[in-house]
């Protein structure tokens, strides 16, 4: 089962790829942790991506594209993988599609965790990190025992500067017009599911199941 999950900030999308990495065996792979890989690794396209990074610069798409490539053909993803952040543009999935083309590994599925705005605001808005051991709460999902106090190592838990309420609007406002094109794309090809965003951890997991039985992707 090969999954790409998208959806606006707040949408539920990283919760999902978890419980469903563990539900099936299958690595829940953002470009992110890919990045990271590479360049601890330091193959020759990890030092690429290293070199703009250190210089404070986005990574090319050609160079995200051979991260991708040389993180699915590992192992573990050989049974599936579940892809979160990536592709965010649709020229970005076309090449996505000739990388997976070469190695038969095409998309199953792309699941579109459709979201309103008001849920999202509530859920960036609530969440709050401890700055000395990353730990996340939120304060109404996952409270700490002690109000603004990290359960794990008793520091003081802050909430990030790009989730305040006008910053998560215009983040919200950003990717919907950045992400109209790459819904479309995978729409057109036939392969895009619509789920809502605003329902529990457990609702959306149980349609998406039901839904993975019904496409006999599993």
């Amino acid at each position: 089962m090969r999954l790409i999950l998208l959806g606006p900030p707040g949408a539920g999308k990283g919760t999902q790829a978890e419980v469903l990495s563990q539900k099936f065996n299958i690595p829940h792979i953002s470009t992110g942790d890919m990045l990271r890989e590479a360049v601890k690794n330091n193959s020759p396209v990890g030092q690429k991506a290293n070199s703009y990074m250190l210089k404070g610069e986005l990574v090319p798409d050609k160079v995200v594209i051979e991260i991708v490539k040389e993180r699915l053909v590992q192992k573990d993803a050989r049974n599936g993988f579940i892809l979160d952040g990536f592709p965010r543009t649709s020229p970005q999935a076309e090449s996505l599609d000739r990388t997976l083309a070469e190695s038969n590994m095409p998309i199953d599925l792309v699941l579109f965790f459709e979201t309103s705005e008001e849920v999202s605001i509530t859920r960036l808005s609530g969440r709050r990190i401890c700055k000395s051991c990353g730990a996340n709460y939120h304060i109404i999902n996952i409270p700490p025992k002690k109000a603004g106090i990290c359960d794990h190592c008793g520091q003081p838990l802050i909430q990030r500067q790009d989730d305040n309420e006008a910053t998560i609007r215009n983040r919200l406002k950003v990717y919907k017009k950045e992400t109209k094109e790459l819904i479309d794309y995978y729409k057109n090809k036939g392969i895009l599911r619509t789920v809502s965003g605003d329902l529990n951890i457990k609702e959306v997991f149980d349609i998406l199941v039901e839904m993975f039985k019904q496409e006999a992707v599993v």
